[in-house]
């Protein structure tokens, strides 16, 4: 749900109708008054337009559980029923059809407004899942949350230090790195000159990188320095 966030708000009571639409706006969203279960259908014709919709249960024309009925189970937006049907049996039936939630009349402004953020939020995790994190550098396509590495579209394995030392180096592409800072980032303890160590790692993860890709060069030794990715 990027970009603008539009609730249909279908309840046939224009006093009810103008606060519910009233604690949307206050909330940032944008709402849209339906006042009858037809119109609220005409509205829901382009499902993808909307965020969320609030619905009354008891409406001209149609009513909310015919309107829940037609959304389908396999809808990706919540339905929030506000009603002042407030018998249990009428809760749990609603809820059953696949209702995300049920607020009864009278309501509380507050737990109105916290509702639908709560609901908005975890279908937009459902709906909208966490971006690949990954990091590039020329060929080289490091994924942090899998630990896959791939060069010239062939996959790399790498061992846990050496994926370290590598996702350090394209964190921070033209940083020079000491052995001290390698060793004490990746390693995690102080450096007491141990250069064999960091050596041997080097070594064997760019012939890693270089049995995928033989004609690039990564990662360059400055004299004196340190490492850093070549440019």
């Amino acid at each position: 749900m990027n970009g603008i966030v539009k609730i249909l708000v279908v309840e046939d009571d224009n006093e009810i109708n103008k606060l519910l639409c009233e604690i949307i706006a206050s909330s940032g969203y944008v709402p849209q008054p339906a006042y009858s279960g037809t119109e609220a259908l005409l509205y829901l014709a382009n499902k993808r337009e909307w965020s969320m919709v609030l619905l009354d249960l008891m409406l001209p024309g149609l009513s909310g559980e015919e309107i829940l009925e037609q959304l389908g189970p396999d809808r990706q937006l919540p339905v929030i029923i506000i009603s002042a049907k407030g018998e249990q049996q009428s809760k749990v039936a609603v809820l059953r059809m696949g209702a995300d939630d049920y607020i009864t009349k009278p309501f509380d402004i507050e737990e109105v407004s916290a509702r639908i953020d709560i609901h908005l939020g975890r279908y937009r995790r459902v709906v909208e899942p966490d971006p690949v994190r990954q990091l590039t550098y020329k060929d080289i396509v490091l994924n942090i949350d899998t630990k896959m590495v791939s060069v010239n579209g062939f996959d790399v394995i790498l061992t846990a230090r050496e994926f370290a030392v590598l996702e350090l180096l394209m964190s921070y592409p033209k940083k020079v790195y000491t052995k001290k800072n390698l060793f004490e980032a990746v390693w995690g303890d102080n450096y007491l000159g141990d250069d064999n160590t960091i050596t041997v790692h080097m070594s064997n993860l760019r012939k890693k990188l270089a049995q995928a890709n033989p004609e690039a060069e990564y990662i360059e030794t400055i004299w004196g320095m340190g490492y850093r990715l070549k440019g």
